[in-house]
């Protein structure tokens, strides 16, 4: 029996200490730990790629969920808190960051879809034109919980009002996991692939 025992409990320990020591993805120089904190859940990192725009890097940018997936149709479809970590490799301008997010928006949605989020699409503009400049070296966060909304959290400091809607995040996630996404390397890249 007491064998027994021994043995459940070194499987255990050998699990358990696998997961505890899951190790972080770098990619230029940026580590994506393996898991996060976002509204009282844990979440895994699903993956991580580079945003490049034409030849330059643009950023990096990890997707944190609560059920990692290969299959983005899944991922869209989880529901709770979820994060999109983006760490800039450069730096870009107020303008060009919220203009190439609502690019995102329209080229993954309807006509009918883009006017039912419209109020939304309006505020996360205006928050990302309120926060400036993206430079070099900063970390924006997407997050979404269902208590909040979606926030952005630029450096450790929410920004902003959160925005309502589980379905406008989800709407969200599709300008780089959507059918055509910002960066197909990057959507492998979240993805896991």
């Amino acid at each position: 029996m007491s064998k027994g025992l021994a043995v459940v409990a070194i499987a255990l320990a050998i699990g358990i200490g696998g997961a505890a020591y899951a190790q972080p993805v770098e990619l230029e120089g940026v580590k994506f730990e393996p898991t996060v904190q976002v509204g009282g859940q844990a979440l895994q990192l699903n993956g991580a790629g580079i945003r490049t725009r034409a030849i330059f890097k643009v950023y990096v940018a990890g997707l944190y969920v609560p059920q990692k997936s290969t299959d983005a149709d899944a991922l869209l479809a989880q529901k709770g808190p979820r994060r999109v970590a983006i760490h800039m490799l450069r730096n870009v301008d107020a303008d060009t960051f919220a203009t190439s997010l609502a690019d995102g928006l329209k080229a993954n949605h309807s006509e009918q879809q883009l006017a039912a989020f419209k109020a939304q699409s309006d505020a996360l503009t205006a928050t990302l034109k309120a926060i400036g400049e993206a430079k070099k070296g900063d970390a924006i966060f997407f997050e979404f919980t269902p208590e909040a909304g979606t926030r952005i959290v630029v450096n450790g400091q929410p920004r902003g009002n959160p925005i309502a809607g589980e379905d406008f995040f989800t709407a969200v996630l599709r300008i780089w996991l959507g059918n055509r996404p910002a960066d197909s390397d990057l959507k492998k890249g979240m993805l896991g692939a």
